[in-house]
């Protein structure tokens, strides 16, 4: 079961004071330990891709941590990742949008940024500490229309990560097709195994590998 763990977690690291030999070291790890990715500031994208070449995904931000950042910013942040060398998008949506009941807007930015994808990941952050049971559902709804790969649980940095019970609502309202990524806060294997039981095809956490390691 460990190495199905690994399989699927998205190894990161966004710390504001994240370096490059922080990365690079990242990185090592996991093509060491063969998880699904590293997730990482779109700063190092460029330098990240030359390093590990196709032995690894990419995987970046965009309009983290806040959403707020107005579409046509995300739609250029995305572009130049994608021209950086990233493999797979995780982005933010406007919370703001979402208290308002703007859920058009809120599908209209994640089909735009899908559009620059192409058959490139995205994966829609939705900051479920900030929402409503209700909000969640729809987001569910909108995360489906919008042709996105992945709804995503938290960014780790609003306040509260994953939860049992997110990932499990998720599994019951999205539709065919979209895969879900629990990120912030999973701190044991048995977390892990637990988040993919409920339905999580990711896990986005820097603990995972840092306990096998035995560094934790």
């Amino acid at each position: 079961m460990k190495e199905e763990i690994l399989s699927r977690v998205d190894h990161t690291l966004l710390a504001q004071t994240a370096t490059w030999d922080e990365i690079k070291a990242l990185c090592d790890d996991a093509i060491t330990y063969r998880t699904a990715s590293v997730c990482i500031p779109p700063s190092f994208v460029k330098m990240a891709k030359s390093y590990v070449g196709e032995r690894m995904k990419i995987c970046t931000v965009i309009g983290f941590p806040n959403g707020y950042s107005t579409s046509e910013v995300k739609i250029f942040e995305t572009q130049q990742a994608l021209d950086d060398g990233a493999d797979e998008i995780d982005m933010v949506i406007n919370l703001g949008a979402v208290k308002e009941g703007k859920y058009d807007r809120v599908l209209q930015e994640i089909r735009e940024i899908k559009s620059v994808c192409g058959g490139h990941i995205l994966k829609v952050i939705i900051e479920t500490c900030f929402l409503t049971k209700e909000e969640k559902i729809h987001l569910c709804h909108v995360v489906t229309d919008s042709g996105a790969d992945y709804i995503k649980t938290s960014t780790g940095f609003g306040g509260g990560g994953a939860t049992f019970e997110n990932v499990k609502l998720f599994a019951e309202h999205i539709g065919p097709g979209v895969k879900i990524k629990a990120a912030g806060g999973i701190a044991s294997m048995e977390d892990g195994e637990k988040f993919i039981e409920l339905g999580a095809s990711r896990l986005g956490t820097s603990r995972i590998v840092k306990l096998v390691k035995g560094e934790m």
